[in-house]
Formats: C-alpha cells, structure tokens, sequence
C-alpha cells in the first residue's frame, strides 16, 4: 500500500469518516455512487469493491456483470454538505472500474480519457484544460408541462443588491474550494437566472472529475436553498444557452507547446496543428461534445455558441478562439474551444478533443485561414467562399457522421462507441416522434 492509501486511512480517523462514497460516471456521464464504511477501504485498496456492471449504463451485458470499484486515493476529499463540524463526516473518492482479473474496464469512461492521455504522453506532451462552465438558477424543481421561472431577471456581470445568484455563487465556491477545486471567476451571464463559474486549469483528468464534482456541488447547494441548478444546454426558447468554453494546452516537460516567441499570436506550429485537427474532426466529435438533442438548439442562432467549423484571434464567433497572448506570460498561451455545452461526459469529450488535435500534430495538417469577421453576419455564400463549414445541425446528423469516424471509434473503444451511439440513436427516435407545443400552436388554429 503507497503513501496516498496510508493518507486516506489515517484522514479517516482523524476527521472521523462515517462514510466513504465511492464515485464514478456511466457512459453518459451520469454520476454513479456506493457508500462503504472507512473499514472496508484497506480491502478496497487492494482487491476493489464489486458490483454488477450491467445494471449501469453501458458498462456490460448480463452475461459478463461482474466489475470492481478501485478508489483512486489522490481523489479522497471530504463532503463538506454531509456532516461534518460536530458529527461524523462523509468523504468520496473516485474510482476507476476493473474487471475481476485486475484489467481496465473498456467501458469506463474514466479510462478512455486515461487511455487518450497515456498516448499523448507516449509523445511527450500533458493536457491541461480550464472550463467555464454555465448553468441555469431556477425557483422550484421542474415539472412535467411547466416552463422553469429563473430565480432573477439580471443580465451578464450585473450586480444586484442582495441578489440570489451571487449568494449562491459565494456558496458554492466556498464549498468547491473546500474539496480542493480552484475557481478564477464566478458572474452573473447573459441570461436571467444564468450564472458561469471558471475552474482553475488542471490536467485534463483532475479537470474532468472536478466537473463531476462542480455539478453535484452546484446542485446541492441550490438545493439547501430551496431552488434548482440545472446545465441543460437551452432551456429557454428566447436566453442564451449554457455552454462550457473551454481552454486547452498542451505542455512538454515545464515549457507550453503552443507558445512560440515571435510567431503569429505567438502561437507555435504544434498549436497551430493542433487547432487544424480539432477544426477538421469537430464534426465527428460532435455526438460526444455535444451529446444531447438539446445541445443543437443552444448552436443554432448565434451569440457566444459556434455553428460553423473556424478559428479567429479574439473571435468570439468563431469556434476555436485563439486568446490574446499576454506579456512574459508563453506559458498561458492557450486555445478556447467554444462548442462544448455544461451537460456533455467530461471524460469522452476531454478525451475527444484531444485524439482529434494529436491527430493534426501527427499528421501534420495545415491551419485553414482565420475568420476575422463575425462568422453569424457573413451570408451562407460568403461562408463557403471561405471555405467555412457548419458543424451538425442537429443530433441526428451528428450520429451519422460519427459512424463512419474511425478516430472516434478508436478513440473511444469498441464498447463505448457502440453503447453511445445506439443510446444516441434511441434518443433521436424518441424526440422525433413527439408532438411539441410549437406544432399545436401552430396548426390547430388554422388546419
């Protein structure tokens, strides 16, 4: 047993851990969770704790079940909204999923975002992303046939007196930092009741299970005080959607692989390839980045959600955006990914991005031309005259063009890719055989 396992078990004692919560994610992205007690844990350590896989999402059939938690010690952290002060605390930890031979589980998306980064470090490089992510505030739990009521009407930064969103976002924010996750900024958005949080950057798997974490956070507090949290990507016809920008580098050893001194933005020929590889694959990375029926309605009409397949300096049209370089500072050379939404699986989409950009760095693509003007104000016809493509208008396109994506299908794993796009499929066919309230409004007055 290492050093973090002995850190664990004497934490245990000493903040006097009732409960162990032992966490990971379905291919979805939903958070799973099994409560042990602390003097299971040595036992879990070495040989995991069982459970049937095919009760999960994705993770086996009947006839190959049996599947074992193994908790990642460096995860451990106490839940600060579960006892605590005077009484026994619940902590968690994250695990990966093994099958009982000892082997990674193929259908552990954990493992797929470890499997993608094991290859990019075979070639030198470590991934590091910092999201913003965006989620709506509304006043009661949603109900069947109810449109949501935000919790204020306040806009992007505003600043109200004794407004509900910043209590709420000094909350929460004292509660993530109390498990250890960094936050740089925390506002009001764009839409009434919308509030974005940013992480601080991390390597791409601490990132994703601080996601996880971030959206139990979130919905914990809102619910301590009486309201909902959710992340769906559009939830009003008429605000903006929530999305989750997010930065990303890539670093050899202590030096950013994307900055070069003198060069265009200061950007280096590895990020510049790594740019391409994103631009040319988004569209078969889609169904992961942007997983939901959902997910196209928040890209359809513009504003700070991407349709079309480009990059810009400072562009905020364009889906990757090469920030403003600062001063002495080449190691914050970054790109922003604007495409992806707050309910996406972290780890696949992670894991996604990254396969595609190495792809543009191993095979050496070549950056297509920037987009300098506002991409949403060109005519489709200026568009393809540039050369810019839109990325999937819809679910359904989406999983057609990831079928026939052999990078996604790699990357992601037989098992998973399978699983993803039947559970996608099914979606699609459920949504298109519903009847909306905008089809009755529409023809029943006049047919």
């Amino acid at each position: 047993m290492g050093k973090q396992e002995d850190f664990v078990l004497r934490a245990l004692e000493e903040r006097e851990v009732r409960f162990v919560r032992l966490w990971f994610t379905d291919v979805l992205g939903f958070l799973k969770s099994v409560a042990v007690a602390p003097a299971e844990l040595d036992n879990a350590f070495d040989e995991g704790i069982g459970f049937d896989g095919s009760a999960i999402e994705g993770f086996a059939r009947v006839y190959e079940a049996d599947m074992l938690l193994l908790p990642d010690p460096s995860t451990f952290q106490i839940l600060p909204w579960r006892g605590g002060g005077d009484g026994p605390a619940t902590a968690r930890m994250f695990c990966d999923v093994v099958m009982p031979d000892g082997s990674p589980s193929y259908s552990d998306p954990r493992y797929v975002l470890k499997r993608t980064l094991s290859k990019a470090a075979d070639k030198g490089f470590t991934f590091y992303t910092h999201p913003e992510i965006e989620f709506y505030l509304f006043k009661d739990s949603p109900q069947a046939g109810v449109d949501p009521v935000p919790v204020d009407r306040s806009g992007f930064f505003d600043h109200t007196a004794q407004s509900h969103g910043s209590d709420f976002r000094r909350e929460a924010i004292t509660m993530l930092e109390a498990m250890g996750i960094s936050v740089e900024f925390s506002h009001h958005e764009g839409g009434p009741g919308q509030q974005e949080i940013d992480l601080r950057y991390a390597d791409a798997l601490s990132t994703a299970d601080n996601i996880m974490t971030f959206r139990t956070v979130i919905r914990e507090v809102a619910l301590g005080q009486g309201i909902w949290a959710s992340f769906m990507p559009k939830p009003f016809t008429t605000h903006p959607g929530s999305g989750m920008h997010t930065h990303v580098s890539l670093f050899e050893g202590d030096q950013n692989a994307f900055y070069e001194a003198g060069a265009e933005y200061q950007l280096s020929q590895t990020g510049r390839r790594f740019i391409a590889g994103v631009l040319r694959h988004a569209p078969e990375i889609s169904v992961v980045t942007n997983q939901w029926v959902n997910s196209y309605k928040r890209m359809m009409f513009g504003g700070e959600a991407p349709s079309y397949i480009c990059w810009g300096h400072n562009n905020r049209s364009a889906m990757v955006r090469v920030p403003m370089y600062k001063p002495l500072k080449g190691n914050s050379t970054r790109v922003e990914l604007r495409s992806l939404d707050a309910a996406c699986n972290p780890y696949l989409a992670f894991a996604a991005v990254l396969a595609a950009g190495m792809k543009g760095i191993e095979e050496g693509y070549e950056l297509p031309r920037e987009a300098e003007d506002d991409v949403w104000a060109l005519s489709e016809r200026e568009r393809k005259n540039l050369g810019i493509e839109p990325l999937p208008h819809n679910l359904n396109e989406a999983i057609q063009i990831a079928e026939r994506s052999e990078l996604l299908a790699e990357t992601l794993g037989e098992n998973v890719f399978d699983y993803f796009l039947r559970n996608k499929r099914a979606e699609w066919d459920e949504y298109r055989g519903q009847v909306s309230v905008f089809e009755r409004d529409q023809m029943l007055p006049v047919i």
